[in-house]
């Protein structure tokens, strides 16, 4: 059985660059306010990416995350942005992420690659908004340079994955289904509380 085409369909439900959000940020439209709250408030899930690769045994991606987090923070500070997340949405993300990566191999290798199957194509988009439109330094950018082609992670998953059981891949899937969701809704709720919607 294909482990991988069924999440592959699921993540092209939720794809984050047809978001709103990132549509704005790739095409320079958002006030820099906005990035300096997505910057503070998606920090508390990016902390949660070291946890993940913890438990599906891979400790030296889990450091390699660690050293991402600094790199998100230069993003931050440079923004401006605060240290903590206030918005509900994003809170409701990085608890989920946090409960799935520590549940057990299966959530942590579906929660895992529902975050990295889409980071290169995000990252990459965001990078061009920020080269084209925002004026940041190259040190802020760094988090997005080092994601723009990083695809080992995403491929690593895909092995780990194949090698599950019909039982841990419905576990799997759930909570690929799970991190998707809130990915997006945690977007959702950046883009309302930042930006003017129009009825």
């Amino acid at each position: 059985m294909d482990r991988i085409a069924p999440l592959d369909a699921l993540i092209s439900q939720f794809d984050l660059n047809q978001h709103p959000f990132y549509k704005d940020w790739n095409a320079g439209l958002l006030p820099r306010e906005a990035l300096q709250t997505y910057a503070s408030e998606y920090a508390a899930f990016i902390g949660t990416i070291a946890l993940g690769w913890e438990t599906v045994g891979q400790p030296h991606y889990a450091q390699e995350e660690r050293d991402h987090e600094v790199l998100w923070s230069a993003f931050r500070e440079e923004l401006g942005g605060k240290t903590s997340a206030t918005i509900p949405s994003t809170h409701t993300l990085a608890t989920a992420a946090a409960n799935l990566f520590e549940a057990g191999t299966p959530e942590a290798l579906g929660a895992l690659y529902a975050f990295e199957a889409q980071q290169p194509h995000t990252s990459k988009s965001k990078l061009d908004g920020l080269n084209k439109h925002y004026g940041m330094s190259d040190a802020a950018k760094e988090y997005f340079v080092v994601h723009a082609d990083d695809v080992q992670e995403a491929a690593l998953l895909r092995t780990e994955i194949a090698k599950l059981s019909e039982a841990d891949f419905a576990r799997a899937k759930n909570a690929c289904a799970i991190v998707c969701s809130a990915m997006l809704g945690a977007l959702d709720g950046i883009y309302v509380s930042t930006c003017a919607i129009s009825a």
